[in-house]
């Protein structure tokens, strides 16, 4: 394969000339116990680690108590509680001298229904003046139905049982300005001018708002909100009002210097990402923009998105998946299915999750796709044979079979040929799922979607509305219950992952990372990030489980038995949940009882299959609680447990410092996630998002400059992490926009190599069982091209030409190489 450059990569991939590029990220969550202040501290350790912004997760003021900043109430002003505009100046001061940009974390898509509710000014004005309210284009609130009112489902039971029972009350001067509000526990309303003196229960159903049982969110909820999180509502950024307000501090920030880039939250939750990004590019003038959005399979994001790129899942994806063996699928799919019950094809899981989401979680949303689509039939003598029950059907069935995210299908644009494919494949699936009478109803639903009907309000609508749906349906039908249902190596189940998809071969990985380098060279990349379902290194040792799939089942087996006489009298857990805490406990071990018990409760209430967040089932939830620290005190297990995980050791070795190397080395701009730079071995947030000991970091980094050996698999990472970011300091135009990706010629499938510009290569292992079963390196080599080169992690030395593996790879089972003299 010939080199890649981005030579011809389109230049609106790129930033505008002269604007500031990061080499290299470190992201971070700030909160109300670590905030700007205690970043300040660090700056200097993450110089020396070698990066060059610090990557901050939101920075407006966000609901009191936030733990990671996207529930936002207040765009004006830098989050107080992470120490304000103080602290933040201070913050930028300390970054500044050290050598340091910064990157932050945008939230365009909602902002938080915060309790009390006057802690959102915006909203808060919404809710007192209705459609008169100057915010009142902010929100995506269907103001048509028949009250005329915002839900707010806070309420513990029926309105009227609330009423009777004295728990709302008027509070005649309790409102921001000494006005009367009406009060619920910890929740503040407005009242209405003019209705302050009505009967408490005409006060109540005369306001801008409808006060609700909480349930009825699901079925009547008239807002646009973020997945299905009530308290997170949709933001019209579409409106040019609402973009400048909402974007007016960061934009301020990024044209004086204070920060250089952005992160894009969930872009597609918008009306129109790519209209939003033009916007965002004007206002920044063409400041570096990465976007979190998923790919799916071999999707790529849109060409004419003026943005970097991603913010790494699929980097993630590929990554990871070079240290997969696809010859171990079989095996662990049949002993899933055979433990389990469930089935080998995960299509029929995903199928089933996502029904289950459009019929329940987001029911109110699938319902007011239907209300549109029955408005445009009823418009159209042409239509009106369309029964509500006939578009309901065929929009569900549409919605399940979605594969990706979004179409991209703008009102009024000719859709692109691809969001057509994807449409029409989607219709086909759906078909199949119908009765023959509801054919015609469902081809008039997809040429609603492709807006084939011509313009119009409802027909706009309903193109955009659709596309806004099928972000929450794939997020919480696919990552947050089938993956969680559906498991034969957990570590595949990520955001941005595919579960049935094992392992990712050598050729794909170059064909891939030359495709990055030509499209999309400033890509982030990432392995880990605060949302990710479990940490890099967790998934690099389950990573192993896919070369010893007869070891794993022994092990597995071995377990069980030891483990029965800790079930429950009625057998709890369920077979799929034992299997997953094995794979857990493998993957995170040592674990304590408290964070393994936390991770099954969040995984058995998002799987949805015996428990749920809104309908729990406390006696499932406490067995399998009981039995989770049942088996974390069993001695004859955490043995067991302990010696296979030894067993994984040396391969574990391989993927973590390998995987790692890989990422900060191809095409684009990597992340190290806060604390990564040493083996971390968290789970789904918030486990992840505990305290960094920085201290022990400072210290183990200053060790190692000072000549100190590293010695143990902490010590060997952060040596990978921090001599990789130092190198890309030293060289950017190996790494960066301008540079080339080549594959490196090996002899070995158990090695992956590449030259970054043509003065940096890089060499590591792959499948570390499957290379001892082979007997080792024996005399397979790399070819490195002519010159001298130096391992800056080892120190040695080697020419160019055939390298033998056995000594390239002798110290670590990673290399790191710079030239240092071209051929004679």
């Amino acid at each position: 394969m010939a080199a890649a450059s981005s030579s011809e990569s389109s230049g609106r991939h790129l930033p505008a000339a002269g604007k500031p590029v990061p080499r290299s990220t470190y992201r971070l969550q700030l909160n109300p116990s670590w905030g700007f202040g205690d970043l300040a501290e660090q700056a200097g350790y993450l110089a020396a680690l070698g990066v060059s912004h610090a990557y901050l997760s939101p920075i407006l003021q966000a609901a009191p108590g936030s733990q990671h900043g996207y529930d936002v109430v207040d765009h004006s002003r830098l989050n107080e509680e992470l120490g304000g505009a103080a602290a933040f100046s201070r913050l930028r001061e300390a970054l500044g001298e050290a050598g340091l940009g910064m990157v932050v974390d945008v939230v365009p898509n909602h902002m938080a229904v915060p309790t009390p509710e006057t802690l959102n000014g915006a909203l808060w004005s919404v809710l007192r003046d209705g459609p008169r309210s100057p915010y009142a284009s902010w929100f995506d609130v269907d103001w048509s139905v028949e009250s005329h009112a915002v839900l707010m489902p806070v309420l513990g039971k029926r309105i009227g049982e609330a009423l009777d029972d004295g728990e709302i009350t008027l509070d005649p001067e309790g409102g921001p300005g000494g006005e009367p509000v009406l009060r619920y526990y910890d929740h503040v309303f407005p009242v209405r001018q003019g209705t302050e003196d009505l009967p408490l229960d005409r006060l109540v159903d005369r306001q801008w708002y409808r006060l609700a049982y909480w349930r009825v969110a699901d079925e009547e909820l008239n807002y646009r909100r973020f997945f299905d999180i009530d308290t997170l509502a949709g933001l019209r950024v579409e409106k040019e009002e609402v973009f400048a307000e909402t974007h007016a501090v960061l934009v301020s920030l990024l044209r004086e210097g204070g920060i250089d880039g952005l992160r894009i939250d969930h872009p597609d939750g918008l009306a129109d990402p790519r209209d939003y990004l033009r916007r965002l590019e004007r206002a920044t003038e063409g400041a570096w923009v990465v976007v979190e959005k998923i790919t799916e399979g071999h999707e790529s994001l849109p060409d004419d998105w003026p943005t970097a790129g991603t913010t790494g899942y699929d980097a993630l994806l590929r990554a990871g998946g070079v240290f997969v063996d696809p010859d171990g699928a079989p095996a662990l799919r049949t002993l899933h299915s055979e433990l389990t019950g469930l089935p080998e094809d995960f299509s029929e899981v995903v199928a089933e999750a996502k029904r289950w989401v459009v019929e329940h979680g987001l029911y109110a949303e699938v319902a007011r796709l239907v209300e549109v689509a029955a408005a445009v039939c009823a418009d159209d003598v042409h239509l009106r044979d369309h029964t509500r029950r006939g578009l309901r059907e065929a929009v569900v069935e549409l919605l399940v079979a979605f594969p990706v995210y979004r179409a991209y299908v703008v009102p009024g644009e000719e859709p692109h040929p691809d969001s057509v494919r994807v449409v029409e494949e989607a219709a086909a699936a759906a078909r199949e799922q119908l009765p023959e009478e509801r054919h015609a109803t469902l081809d008039l639903v997809r040429d609603l979607v492709l807006g084939r009907l011509g313009r119009g309000r409802r027909l706009d609508e309903f193109v955009t509305r659709f596309q806004q749906t099928c972000g929450p349906v794939m997020a919480k039908g696919v990552e947050d219950t089938a993956f969680y249902r559906w498991h034969p190596l957990v570590s595949l189940n990520e955001v941005g992952g595919d579960p049935s998809r094992f392992g990712v071969e050598a050729q794909e990985w170059h064909e891939w990372c030359a495709g990055q380098q030509r499209d999309w060279p400033l890509a982030m990349t990432t392995l880990s990030t605060h949302d990710t379902k479990r940490s890099e290194d967790v998934r690099a040792r389950l990573a192993v489980l896919s070369e010893l799939p007869e070891a794993w089942a022994g092990a597995v087996t071995e377990w069980r038995a030891l483990a029965a006489k800790h079930r429950s009298d009625v057998g709890w857990p369920d077979a799929a949940t034992e299997y997953l805490l094995w794979q857990i406990v493998v993957g995170a071990w040592p674990i304590s009882a408290d964070r393994l018990t936390a991770y099954l409760e969040k995984a058995t209430r998002e799987a949805k299959v015996h428990t749920t967040w809104t309908e729990p089932d406390e006696r499932y939830d406490t067995d399998v609680k009981t039995f989770a620290e049942a088996v974390i005190g069993d001695p004859g297990i955490t043995q067991s447990v302990e010696a296979f995980v030894e067993r994984l050791a040396p391969y574990f070795r391989v993927n973590v410092l390998g995987q790692k190397l890989l990422q900060l080395t191809m095409p684009g701009v990597p992340d190290v996630y806060q604390g990564t730079e040493l083996v971390d071995l968290s789970l789904v947030d918030p486990d992840n998002r505990r305290p960094v000991d920085y201290a022990a970091r400072r210290e183990l980094l200053a060790a190692l400059d000072d000549g100190t050996p590293a010695e143990g698999l902490d010590a060997e990472k952060l040596l990978v992490v921090s001599r990789t970011l130092r190198l890309r300091a030293e060289r950017p135009e190996s790494f960066g926009a301008s540079g080339a990706y080549t594959p490196l010629a090996t002899t070995s499938p158990h090695a992956v190599g590449f030259v970054r510009g043509d003065d940096v290569a890089v060499v590591v292992t792959r499948l570390g069982a499957g290379l001892e079963r082979a007997g080792g390196w024996d005399a397979e080599t790399a070819s490195l091209p002519a010159g001298q080169w130096v391992d800056r992690l080892t120190g040695r030395t080697f020419p160019g030409g055939d390298v033998r593996l056995s000594d390239l790879l002798a110290s670590l089972p990673v290399a790191l190489l710079a030239r240092t003299a071209s051929a004679e």
